[in-house]
């Protein structure tokens, strides 16, 4: 049997502790599957008098996890500290300068630093390995980079976070509002008291970013993401919406045009029936649309504790699999060097077309302004829909739009602004095809 693998884990938080303990707790099955034991052989964390539910005596303690990834007698470093810079950086980069396998569950890091880690590793003959970066424990990495050989990514798009989609789930079921649901979801665990990295769309916006180097071979550009959040969706939405026959989701989409890559994170109406509709919850799901394999959706748990640790530890037992002298794939499916530089696509018609929910003014000749708006825009109305407000002095206008572009939505919008009919700021919600 070939000699162990010798992990060192830096971060013993929820996620990293659960790693520890299922590499410990399952020894025997690892050594099976991977034909050599795995070791943890080396911790770093804040604090090393911290009870975290599993024996770490005979794994060496650093106070500094930039020295363990650099200087510990370790094979692979697993960097669970979080943050796109700071320790988490430094220590990466000194264990991959080191000659040392990583695995990371840090979306953001790889996100802003993902490409300059990678050219490191490729040029060290190294694994960066970082499934649990991206929708927890659904393995979407290994099938971009592995299973799906050959084929040609026309489009990705999932729900990426699980603190939204849990937030959008309780308001439809439940009928109860935004800040009630997310004072729920802090109380139970699923959101962070400072919430707005999730329900602003950043979260998903840097795991798109990553799907999309993989998908088009280009270089990661979080930065460039169109996004919008969570945080304006509310119960006149969801009602809406089930009228209409759709449910609300926050999307991530990237996806190629002839222009470009087109790349946005924003609430979106999906069709009741299809099977993203149906993703619950917490709950995580990706589509990928290929040539060859036409349509694939991989859905399941995209956060937790054992979701993570579950990826991170794939990602160490295929490492353990590898040999000395084995030639590994490039980190984001093309080398690193020879990643496109990312083209932003032109804006374009939207084949959805759009949800655009007004209140306005009771008051005569308004819906003849925002007909006339519409059309001076070339926009094309599916339906429109007139309710009765809880006020007497306004009223609730619902649009629906056939294909037409997001300028010009918004330029129509701008115009009845303009026009003083406007009671509270417009809401517009994609309408996406979805599998």
């Amino acid at each position: 049997m070939a000699e162990a693998l010798r992990v060192g884990i830096a971060g013993l938080g929820t996620v990293g502790a659960s790693v520890a303990r299922v590499l410990i707790e399952k020894t025997a099955e690892l050594t099976r599957q991977c034909g050599r034991p795995i070791t943890v052989t080396a911790v770093s964390a804040r604090s090393k008098r911290k009870n975290r539910g599993v024996d770490l005596g005979g794994a060496k303690w650093f106070d500094d996890p930039v020295k363990l990834a650099g200087e510990a007698d370790i094979d692979v470093f697993v960097e669970l500290m979080g943050g796109e810079e700071g320790p988490a950086r430094a220590a990466v980069k000194a264990a991959l300068e080191a000659g040392r396998h990583v695995v990371t569950a840090n979306k953001a890091l790889l996100a802003k630093h993902g490409v300059a880690l990678a050219e490191i590793a490729e040029k060290k003959g190294v694994l960066l390995n970082y499934e649990a970066a991206v929708a927890g424990g659904i393995p979407v990495i290994k099938t971009m980079r592995e299973a799906l050989a050959g084929n040609s990514v026309s489009r990705v798009f999932g729900i990426l976070n699980g603190t939204c989609n849990y937030i959008l789930t309780r308001m439809e079921a439940e009928g109860i509002s935004f800040d009630e649901c997310l004072k729920d979801a802090q109380r139970l665990g699923y959101a962070e008291a400072d919430p707005t990295f999730d329900i602003e769309g950043q979260d998903t916006a840097h795991k798109l970013s990553i799907l999309t180097a993989l998908a088009f071979g280009t270089r990661i550009s979080a930065g460039d993401i169109y996004r919008e959040g969570i945080s304006n969706i509310s119960q006149a939405d969801i009602r809406a919406a089930a009228e209409l026959g759709y449910r609300i989701k926050l999307l991530g989409v990237a996806q190629r045009t002839e222009s470009g890559i087109e790349q946005r994170v924003h609430p979106t109406m999906v069709p009741t029936a299809s099977v993203i509709a149906q993703v619950h919850g917490v709950t995580n799901a990706v589509a990928i649309e290929t040539d060859i394999l036409g349509e694939l959706l991989l859905s399941g748990p995209g956060a937790g504790g054992n979701a993570t640790a579950s990826a991170v530890v794939g990602d160490i037992a295929d490492i353990a699999k590898s040999r000395p002298g084995f030639q590994h794939g490039p980190v984001f499916g093309w080398p690193a060097k020879q990643l496109k530089p990312y083209k932003k696509a032109q804006m374009r018609s939207h084949a959805g077309g759009y949800f655009i929910r007004l209140t306005v003014s009771d008051r005569t000749g308004v819906f003849a302004a925002i007909a006339k708006r519409m059309a001076d825009n070339d926009i094309s109305l599916e339906s429109i829909v007139q309710r009765s407000a809880d006020s007497v002095t306004h009223k609730t206008v619902i649009l629906v739009t056939h294909e037409t572009t997001e300028a010009a939505v918004r330029k129509a919008t701008d115009g009845m602004k303009k026009d003083g009919h406007l009671i509270d700021k417009p809401q517009v919600i994609r309408i996406e095809r979805a599998g």
